[in-house]
């Protein structure tokens, strides 16, 4: 039997609910109430205070306090990571010298995660270019990529920040440097007639650095004020280590794994500066090689940390 596209057509419509316009255009009673992030009259960062009353600093302020607090998934996982990764970065920036609020630097660079490779291909928490991360001290090549060692990396970091600062004599050009390179920014400073970055027009990307940089600290700081809510246990808790030193080549590192109670994946996991399957190591250099304790890596055995108690939902 034929059925004709008109029967078909009417058939149809006949079956489709009618939405009065007059509800289709003003029923709102099912949308999510969206909540402008608050900006504060002023904020401060490594020790010194910052006025966001000038129109275009409250803007870029508050382009970043929204930008970030309704990315939801990227700003969560950094909080969840943090607990595991600040205990291990917090220390190392202590000890050169380099202000605690920097530690946010790696935060926005990378989401605090551990294999982080962007397309130009900057790498690990810190997010070094391979030339930069080689005249900071960190090996990379096929077999070793430094990049990706969190301490030495953060290391790296460290004498980067302290010869910025030693250059400008403030912390925000030193971490606009970090983004947009020394010789940049020293040239804008000089050109511009100007003593620090907030005062540059500079690059879209390096002009929301700084204030991406104190929202997350804004953020990671009171993560309940701008609607993130967690619990204890949904934090990634830091994994407790036997450390190997290895000075001598390794010709297969799943053998190694084996040998040493554990296996390839949790070794290039815990690892991620192991870049093949082998280490040639003609130098001899000694690597330390992190292999996590059993009970640390099992949710139901491992030891319940928690870094900043702001993070908690109360």
């Amino acid at each position: 039997m034929r059925i004709s596209l008109l029967t078909i057509l009417t058939y149809t419509l006949a079956l489709c609910p009618v939405i009065p316009e007059t509800v289709a255009a003003h029923d709102t009673q099912h949308t999510a109430q969206v909540v402008n992030p608050k900006v504060p009259a002023k904020v401060k960062f490594a020790g010194k205070e910052i006025s966001l009353d000038r129109v275009d600093m409250f803007e870029r302020m508050d382009r970043e306090l929204t930008a970030m607090s309704y990315t939801h998934g990227n700003t969560l996982l950094t909080i969840k990571r943090a607990n595991r990764f600040f205990p291990v970065i917090a220390p190392i920036l202590k000890e050169n010298g380099i202000p605690a609020d920097l530690i946010y630097l790696a935060c926005i660079e990378s989401s605090l995660n551990t294999r982080a490779m962007s397309p130009a291909k900057a790498a690990g928490l810190w997010q070094f270019m391979p030339a930069t991360a080689k005249e900071y001290g960190l090996e990379v090549n096929e077999y070793v990529d430094e990049r990706f060692n969190v301490e030495k990396a953060t290391q790296a970091a460290c004498r980067f920040l302290k010869r910025a600062y030693y250059k400008y004599g403030n912390w925000e050009s030193a971490a606009a440097s970090y983004n947009g390179g020394m010789g940049r920014i020293s040239g804008e400073l000089a050109a511009q007639q100007a003593d620090t970055a907030y005062d540059l027009y500079l690059t879209d990307e390096t002009s929301r650095y700084m204030f991406r940089l104190l929202a997350m600290k804004m953020i990671m700081e009171h993560p309940q004020r701008y609607g993130f809510h967690l619990t204890s246990d949904q934090l990634y808790q830091p994994l407790d280590f036997t450390m190997v030193e290895v000075s001598e080549p390794v010709e297969d590192w799943p053998t190694w794994a084996k040998e040493h109670g554990t296996d390839y994946m949790t070794l290039r996991e815990n690892n991620p500066w192991i870049r093949a399957k082998s280490l040639p190591n003609k130098q001899g250099k000694t690597y330390t090689v992190k292999i996590p304790v059993k009970e640390s890596m099992y949710r139901s055995t491992q030891k319940q940390r928690t870094y900043n108690s702001h993070w908690i939902a109360k």
